[in-house]
C-alpha cells in the first residue's frame, strides 16, 4: 500500500474525522504512536493501516481494497 492509498482508505473508511484519527489517535500496536508518527518513523502504509483498523474495530472484510484507485480498462 502506497501513503497515497492508505490516505484515500482513510478518508473512505473514517470520513472528514479521518485526518484526526491519524494524527491524534495512539494506537499500542503502533508503539504508542499515532498513525502519521509511525509512517514518518518509516513502518509499511499497510500495516499502520492494518493496525488503525484494528484499533477502530473495522471488520476485517474492510481492510483489504480501501483506498486502491479503479481498475482501468
Amino acid at each position: 500500500m502506497r501513503a497515497s492509498e492508505f490516505r484515500r482508505a482513510v478518508d473512505e473508511e473514517f470520513g472528514p474525522q479521518g485526518r484526526v484519527l491519524t494524527r491524534e489517535l495512539v494506537v499500542d500496536e503502533l508503539g504508542d504512536r499515532t498513525a502519521d508518527d509511525a509512517l514518518d518513523a518509516g513502518v509499511p502504509a499497510g500495516d499502520v493501516w492494518l493496525a488503525l483498523c484494528r484499533a477502530n474495530g473495522v471488520p476485517r472484510e474492510r481492510w483489504h481494497g480501501r483506498g486502491r484507485p479503479a481498475p482501468t480498462r
